[in-house]
């Protein structure tokens, strides 16, 4: 610690700042308020992402390819946290559109989607039952009415597909 050069353990804090300062980024978009006309970056939202991705347990692919919506976004955002509870493991997002169709696909190698957390968000159910740590799936369904979307879910061995 006494030569300027970046030593591996300044370099472990540099990286665990930047993830805790991407996840803080994250929490105000997928959990903020979010008007109609609100776009988000597309610089921002890959930012977000990449600094998350770095040391994580998730690998995340932004391949949309216009400005989002917040509201769009948000709704990303809390579809991530939800793959994030059914991958423990972890896993690689990868997030594209063609045209106003949205395609989130997660895989990993275990995949634990619980099909009453899931089940609640395509039948329009925010109210019930849920843990704290499970919050992103009771405020999905009414994300996704606010952004004037609906959701179909195919779930496999090790691939979760999302349409929105």
């Amino acid at each position: 610690m006494t030569d300027n050069a970046p030593s591996a353990e300044m370099q472990l804090i540099s990286d665990s700042v930047d993830n805790a300062s991407a996840r803080i980024r994250f929490f105000r978009v997928a959990f903020g308020a979010a008007g109609p006309d609100q776009m988000v970056s597309q610089s921002e939202v890959t930012a977000v992402l990449s600094a998350m991705s770095k040391g994580g347990r998730f690998t995340y692919a932004w391949q949309v390819t216009e400005e989002p919506r917040r509201l769009d976004v948000r709704l990303a955002f809390l579809l991530m946290q939800c793959f994030e509870t059914a991958l423990p493991f972890g896993g690689e997002v990868v997030v594209g559109n063609v045209g106003s169709t949205w395609t989130f696909t997660a895989t990993g190698r275990k995949i634990n989607a619980e099909p009453a957390l899931w089940d609640r968000i395509g039948k329009d159910k925010s109210n019930g039952n849920v843990s704290p740590a499970q919050v992103h799936f009771a405020l999905l369904p009414d994300a996704l009415k606010e952004a004037g979307r609906t959701m179909t879910t195919e779930v496999s061995a090790d691939r979760i597909v999302v349409r929105i």
